[in-house]
């Protein structure tokens, strides 16, 4: 049902919310007319978004009704993809999965979902693989594993104070984070905290936009960063600004210290590759607090991306800056916090896990019994996941490969069973935001396209088919009430979020105040064991690929359609190797190469490579083409910027 919140000369204004992956899960307003939308804004009303929206999320409706969006089901006969009705489809996969159950076990099934919506009701596609087996599932997590697993590992829990909590700092650092691309409702706060005097710093090694809001700005090596913490927590100890206190709410305090004193602050400098100088004043900004650390979410991409975040956790808590208003460590917002996801068991249960960024090997290898089906909801792990081509013969090879999406993505292509579902502009469901504290409902603007379906429905469809029709058998109201059971009773029911935004009443406005830690001892469990060793590119491969986000495009979700040619490259000049600028040249690492278009930046590392990510496959535009699979030290996360390339004539 369209819940209308207004109408205005004739038309319509339906209030939802981003449900897509970025921090900000914004408050949208869409126009309709005619059962059309035909105007999306920001919710002027919703205390972040603040009536602007992405530059993304802004131009959807040419996703929205783009003419290659899927509308019916595809079936796999022969080397085609060809329309089914969803009767015929739905038998399909029944068939399959009970018969998979009966001669393997459930466990060579396999259920991939990933972050292509941040709905709480793909949960419950969660809990009816669970209830089906439980299938197997993945481990670990490529956008953010390493740093969930860091921040747990020091505070027992991770959330971030109050996003407006900011504005009592008086430093903040900005540390790997491009807000301009990846997280655009910060920028008012931050703009709001420089007026008031706030100081911001910038610690990136990619020059970017984030820079202009910013003073210092440090470009560190690729994977400096624990260097340049260290440097920072050592000039602490040295200068007695360190909080003497510490002691009082911070295990293995000691052990810490010595790892700093381990190096002199001037070779911690030297690792980092930025000045003693440099190092120096970020140090003693720093130290005149309250200081905030935001911590973006690429650093923690590397192989020791979670020592990474774990040394920035133990520099905000040795410097006093953890517990108090305007301190913090922010690498995410407990975006799930609000919500009751307690019936979706997960790795408690699973039989059998793969490593999200081992997907394409795992499958490859797993055995005993091999993995012969892979349901995939809401991701695109061809495009997303390192080793493209190796996920790609994967999910191609298996006895069936079902993937529920908009568009033929990269993965959908090499389905068996593509089933079409619906845009945030039409689904059903409940949101948190990982940029800030409050909780959206996402409602459908307008109906889907006669042949679509939520996911829910399609579970829903699927569940008596292969004897689960009891339980999924409650309309999605009732699934929302019971995710939402912990704050109903505290100013966010169902009926509050529908008429609006709502901050999530569990989250405190200054997160482990009084510093008491939901840890073992009740202390920060500070890192002990520190590997500060950057990668390294080589004297072959001179550079380090690093595909990032841009402003067009976070992930593969964002374009409907691939771009032609091949995909821009951007190099210092001076890494070019006498190649010019425009030139069409072949990037290769170890496990590839693919055609790019070279661009110079003089304002970028000259050891650095820098691509859009999210490209498609088929493109030969996928820079995780030539990622080798591999995990971070902990947590489970992808080292994605850890591969060295170089450029070569294009033959």
């Amino acid at each position: 049902m369209l819940v209308c919140d207004e109408f205005e000369r004739g038309a319509m204004r339906v209030r939802t919310n981003c449900n897509r992956d970025c921090p900000d899960a914004c408050g949208i307003v869409a126009t309709v007319e005619d059962g059309r939308i035909v105007k999306i804004q920001g919710d002027p009303e919703h205390p972040i978004t603040q009536g602007f929206l992405c530059y993304r999320t802004s131009r959807f409706l040419s996703r929205q009704y783009d003419e290659r969006r899927l509308t019916q089901p595809l079936v796999r006969r022969g080397e085609r993809l060809e329309p089914a009705t969803w009767d015929e489809a739905l038998d399909l996969v029944a068939s399959k999965m009970l018969a998979v159950r009966d001669e393997s076990g459930p466990e060579a099934i396999f259920h991939y979902r990933s972050g292509g919506s941040l709905g709480l009701m793909k949960h419950v596609t969660d809990y009816f693989f669970e209830r089906f087996g439980p299938t197997a599932i993945k481990s670990g997590d490529i956008c953010s594993g390493a740093g969930d697993f860091a921040q747990y590992e020091d505070f027992g829990e991770e959330d971030s104070s109050d996003l407006h909590d900011l504005l009592n700092s008086k430093t903040i650092l900005i540390w790997g984070k491009n807000p301009f691309v990846s997280n655009v409702h910060l920028l008012p706060v931050l703009r709001e905290a420089r007026r008031r005097g706030i100081r911001l710093a910038l610690i990136d090694p990619v020059r970017h936009r984030g820079a202009e809001l910013c003073d210092p700005v440090l470009q560190p090596r690729p994977g400096g960063d624990i260097a340049l913490a260290l440097a920072l927590a050592r000039k602490l100890f040295e200068d007695g600004r360190a909080d003497p206190a510490a002691t009082s709410y911070c295990d293995h305090l000691d052990e810490f210290r010595a790892s700093c004193f381990s190096r002199t602050f001037e070779e911690w400098a030297a690792l980092a590759d930025v000045t003693p100088q440099a190092a120096a004043q970020l140090a003693e900004l720093y130290s005149d607090g309250p200081s905030a650390i935001l911590v973006g979410w690429g650093m923690q991409r590397r192989k020791n991306g979670a020592a990474t975040v774990r040394v920035l956790d133990a520099l905000g808590a040795i410097s006093g800056n953890v517990g108090v208003a305007g301190g913090g460590v922010s690498f995410y917002f407990k975006r799930r916090g609000a919500f009751d996801t307690s019936f979706s068991r997960g790795l408690d249960i699973a039989p059998r896990s793969i490593p999200e960024p081992l997907l394409g090997p795992g499958l490859l290898e797993a055995a005993d019994p091999p993995v012969r089906m892979v349901w995939v909801t809401a991701g695109n792990p061809v495009a997303m996941l390192p080793e493209s081509n190796t996920v790609e013969r994967a999910l191609a090879s298996r006895e069936m490969t079902v993937v529920v999406d908009s568009f033929l993505t990269d993965t959908a292509r090499v389905a068996h069973v593509v089933l079409p579902t619906t845009t945030m502009l039409e689904d059903d469901d409940l949101v948190g935001a990982y940029g800030h504290h409050y909780l959206g409902h996402v409602r459908p603007v307008v109906p889907p396209p006669s042949g679509v379906k939520t996911d829910y429905e399609i579970v829903r469809e699927l569940a008596p088919r292969v004897g689960l029709g009891g339980e999924f058998s409650e309309d999605t109201t009732h699934w929302k009430r019971r995710m939402l059971s912990k704050v109903d009773d505290k100013g966010a029911s169902l009926e509050e979020l529908q008429r609006g935004p709502v901050r999530n009443p569990l989250a405190p406005p200054v997160l482990f105040a009084e510093r008491k830690f939901p840890t073992a001892s009740g202390k920060v469990n500070l890192i002990r064991e520190i590997d500060a060793e950057p990668p390294r590119p080589t004297a072959e491969r001179p550079l380090l690929l690093t595909a990032i986000s841009t402003h067009k495009g976070q992930s593969s979700q964002w374009a409907a359609a691939p771009s032609a040619g091949p995909m821009p490259l951007t190099v210092h000049p001076e890494a070019a190797n006498g190649m010019a600028d425009g030139d069409v040249v072949r990037l290769e690492s170890e496990v590839g190469s693919m055609r790019v278009i070279l661009r110079f930046d003089e304002h970028q590392r000259r050891d650095m490579a820098l691509m859009d990510k999210g490209g498609w496959l088929g493109r030969e535009q996928c820079a995780n083409a030539l990622v080798r699979a591999k995990t971070t030290d902990s947590g489970g996360g992808a080292c994605l910027y850890d591969t060295p390339v170089r450029l070569l004539p294009d033959s």
